[in-house]
Formats: C-alpha cells, structure tokens, sequence
C-alpha cells in the first residue's frame, strides 16, 4: 500500500533497487543465514545473546545484498548474454554502475560499524576478512574455474566472526563447521552454475560446473557426503545427541533428494535442487537448537 502511493518512476526505482539487491529472492540471505546460526548456538551452548543474534541477522541480510550489487557490477558486461540474468536492471541500464558500487560500499559500512560498535576485537578483526573476500568473488569466474570456492569461503566467514563474537575466541569446532559450509556452499553453488552452464560456455564464463563436466553428480555427492560426516565429526566432539544427528539425517535425505532432482541435469530440476538446499541448512539448525534445548 506504501509503494502504490507513491509516483510511478519512484516505484520502478524502489524495485529496480530490490532486484540489484535481491531482496525479492531471499534464498541466499537464508543459506547464509542458517550456519551463521549454527556458529552461535553452538558457541553459546544453545543460549546467544539477543544482541548478537540480531547483529549477525542484520549483518547476514546487510552483507548478502552488498555481496549481490557488487556481483551485478562485475558481470554486466556478460550478464546480458546469458537467458537468466538479462533482464537484471544493471545489465538493462535501469540503474548506473556507480550506484551499484554505492550501495555495495553503504551496506559494507553499516555491518563494519554494527561489527565496531557491538562486537569484540577479535571479530573487528576477522570481518576485514569477510569484506576481502565478499569483494573480490564476484571476479574469480574470469580467472578460475572454482569461483565457487571462493563464494564458500566468503558465505562461511560469518561462522568464526559469529563465534569469536559470541565466545571471544576460536575452536577446533569453529574451522570444522567452516569447512563443512564451504563444501556445502561449492555443491549447491555448481548445482546453480549447472543452470546456467550452456550461457557460460558460450560467454567465457569459469565454474565448476563447467570444471567437473560430466562427473558433476557424483562430485557433489563426494562433497555432500563430506559435509555430512564433518557434521557428524562436529556432533561428535561437541557431545550432540539424537536430535542433532536427526538434523544431519534429514540434510543427508535432502542430499539425496537433489541428486534425483538434478539426475538429468535439466536447468528447472538443478534450480530446484539449489533452492532446496534452504531447507537442508534449516533441518541441521533446527535439530542442533533442539538438542541444545533438551540437555
């Protein structure tokens, strides 16, 4: 009702806005979301500060949508060429490359100051980290074809920074669930780039999809399968019990459930594998919070 009475071009910009910062698509603030999360209750043995919690929340969301205007800035130039990614509003010339750089820029200075104003030392340090890594991803696919690497490593960042701030120190714990995500985030980020796979090839585009070829499947089975006996070796040590490895049986069933989704390696069936993946972060939360709860 707010939008409806304002000037149509006023309308136009807001949603242009909304769609260079993918605020109508929140599935990868909530795949952010969900090991951030992990980190916290873990570290704070199922009690986080609210303060935190909304911290890391905001700091999610906040540094998704820089993570994604930059991303449009890098590949304007190429996203026009490829059938999902034309219409975006950079590529359409519906908003300049310099506004893109200027909300990147907005969104990095106001989680930077959340981080300076609420958190420790140790995580004003790390976030120098995350802010390298957030920035310089969106370009990796020009230079090697495991950009996905590259965004694992800057979707996991968030998990020691979630840590450090609730627990002031880092664990042998914090680089396991670290090491899980990034392998996560390359297995359900080729199952996206699969997607796309024919537009990249003919544009010049690097992903693995691309890199692992026909051996794509059994490759993110590999890495599937890693990510859930590192979670196993988490529970392990962090002495969960029957609700937790519920959680990490019910990803482990979703696993699965992606590898039929994407058995034909069909743009609809990949994308719906990508998006499934929400909910396998989800399962895993939601069985470490109960299990937290019961103790």
């Amino acid at each position: 009702m707010f939008l409806n009475a304002m000037p149509e071009h006023v309308q136009s910009r807001l949603t242009d806005y909304a769609r260079l910062l993918r605020i109508d698509r929140p599935i990868g603030s909530l795949l952010l979301l969900w090991p951030t999360y992990w980190a916290l209750w873990l570290a704070a043995d199922g009690q986080p500060s609210i303060g935190n919690v909304i911290i890391f929340t905001l700091g999610v969301f906040f540094m998704r949508a820089a993570g994604c205007a930059i991303n449009d800035f890098a590949d304007r130039d190429w996203d026009k060429h490829v059938k999902r990614t034309q219409d975006r509003p950079l590529t359409a010339g519906r908003i300049e490359p310099w506004e893109a750089v200027a909300l990147f820029l907005g969104l990095c200075v106001a989680s930077f100051l959340m981080v300076v104003l609420f958190t420790n030392t140790l995580t004003l340090y790390l976030s120098f980290g995350g802010l390298v890594l957030a920035f310089i991803y969106p370009f990796m696919k020009r230079y090697t074809h495991l950009p996905q690497l590259f965004l694992g490593a800057a979707f996991s960042w968030a998990i020691p920074m979630a840590w450090a701030a609730q627990a002031g120190e880092l664990s042998q714990l914090t680089w396991l669930l670290f090491t899980a995500n990034v392998l996560w985030t390359v297995a359900y980020d080729t199952l996206y780039a699969m997607v796309d796979r024919d537009d990249d090839l003919k544009v010049g585009i690097k992903s693995t999809a691309i890199l692992f070829g026909d051996a794509d499947r059994a490759i993110i089975g590999m890495l599937q399968g890693l990510v859930i006996l590192i979670l196993v070796m988490v529970g392990v040590r962090a002495d969960l019990g029957t609700l937790y490895y519920l959680g990490v049986t019910a990803m482990a069933s979703l696993f699965i459930y992606h590898q039929y989704l994407a058995r034909n390696r069909e743009r609809a069936g990949c994308f719906k594998a990508f998006l499934n993946n929400n909910w396998a972060g989800f399962a895993v939360f939601a069985g470490l919070v109960l299990d937290l709860m019961v103790r």
